[in-house]
């Protein structure tokens, strides 16, 4: 039972995968390094011994064996990255042919979620490169002008944290439901799916959008005449920041844009990462709980960016990420001229206080998914029929559910019908 549960997961792994596992543990080994030390330099600062250079850092023959440690380890994964550098291709000839699974896309897009800033920052190959995908494939720029099936209506679908475009495709009472493939079926729609690091800062990923969106338009069989995205979570503040770079940098496809339906998208942020930020400010409350905060500090920028719901660069340049602070987010409304819709649910069985403000679908409030702010310039203008809020319900549900799908089509196919 043992071997046959060991075989079932080797499948998922190949054999390139070695390279990027030996940075990862490289890397977890200086932090929990630098964790240990933080936490002895806390018992000899109590003991009133000095420190290092740096706050958290040992000196004197302490120093020297933690110093040891780093370059040690440093060397020794330098070291190994080298050589499995020059095997890299004999490891990719022996995956060609093995097939993307499920499993494996989901463990890597969770892994992107949490540090693909740092797989970025560390030129780590499982950082997740911004791809379009069309019947599960990545979208092949140079044979897309021979694509026969290709509409003049592009449905964009886009995942949210930690998420991809497989997960579109989801169970519900032992049936599929996928909303793109739903709505594309009969609205004629091409279905598109974006797969994205969702550790990066949402506006980075939002300029990347913002051009990619240009190259589709630029390389799609025949005239785009009408894009419409479906957004579910973080997914919804990324369509937003490639909105804003779009008309920014004056591209052609948000004239093309017509309608943006927003499934669970945390406007003005979530709950759990103001927790997390919190965690920060508690653990560093004593100089012996103050090294662990390094461990809530490697969340990726994009989870930090899920606090207030940073979608432009300035909502984040030039500040500590991790610093206790009030929302100082630019406004940036609704991008003009597109139909904008957004479903919010909640486990709750009726609105009230405290479904808006605390319960939500589990993930986010009910008033950040509606747009809904105290400061009256930070609102988001979704008109009344343009909002619909589904009870009982949480944040995954609404890739499953078909009265999502249900409520989506109707606003489309009004939309169409124009």
């Amino acid at each position: 039972m043992v071997i046959q549960a060991i075989k079932k997961q080797l499948q998922h792994l190949h054999a390139s995968d070695i390279k990027g596992v030996g940075q990862l543990v490289t890397q977890a080994t200086m932090n929990v390094t630098r964790i240990a030390e933080g936490v002895h330099q806390s018992v000899w600062s109590s003991l009133g011994m000095p420190g290092g250079n740096e706050p958290g850092r040992t000196r004197g023959l302490t120093g020297l064996v933690y110093r040891s440690i780093y370059t040690v380890t440093q060397v020794v994964g330098n070291g190994i990255d080298l050589v499995l550098e020059k095997q890299q291709p004999l490891l990719e000839s022996l995956d060609k042919g093995k097939p993307e699974t499920p499993e494996r896309v989901a463990v890597l897009s969770a892994l992107n979620g949490v540090m693909g800033d740092r797989l970025v920052a560390n030129n780590n190959q499982f950082a997740i490169p911004m791809t379009f995908y069309y019947q599960r494939k990545a979208l092949d720029w140079e044979a897309l002008p021979s694509m026969p099936e290709a509409t003049n209506k592009v449905l964009l679908m886009i995942h949210g944290l930690c998420m991809n475009d497989i997960q579109w495709c989801t169970e519900h009472d032992d049936g599929e439901v996928d909303h793109g493939r739903l709505l594309s079926s009969a609205l004629g729609y091409t279905p598109v799916y974006l797969r994205y690091n969702s550790g990066l800062h949402i506006s980075d990923n939002g300029r990347q959008l913002a051009d990619q969106l240009e190259r589709l338009v630029e390389s799609w069989p025949i005239p785009i005449e009408e894009m419409t995205i479906v957004a579910h979570s973080m997914g919804g503040l990324l369509t937003r920041s490639a909105a804003y770079y779009g008309k920014q940098q004056a591209l052609r496809w948000p004239a093309l844009m017509k309608s943006i339906v927003f499934l669970g998208t945390p406007h003005h942020g979530a709950p759990l990462e103001r927790a997390g930020n919190k965690l920060d400010v508690v653990l560093g409350c004593t100089p012996y709980t103050s090294p662990f905060s390094r461990l809530s500090k490697l969340r990726s920028s994009g989870i930090t960016d899920l606090r207030y719901g940073h979608i432009v660069d300035e909502d984040w340049q030039g500040a500590d990420r991790f610093e206790d602070k009030a929302d100082g987010r630019q406004v940036v409304p609704l991008p003009e001229g597109i139909a904008c819709y957004t479903v919010a649910a909640t486990t709750a069985t009726k609105r009230s206080l405290l479904a808006e403000r605390l319960i939500g679908d589990g993930l986010v409030p009910l008033r950040s998914a509606l747009g809904l702010h105290d400061w009256d310039e930070r609102n988001l203008a979704f008109s009344d029929t343009s909002q619909q809020i589904f009870y009982q319900m949480n944040h995954m549900e609404l890739l499953s559910r078909p009265e999502v799908t249900h409520q989506m089509m109707e606003w489309l196919a009004i939309r169409c019908r124009r």
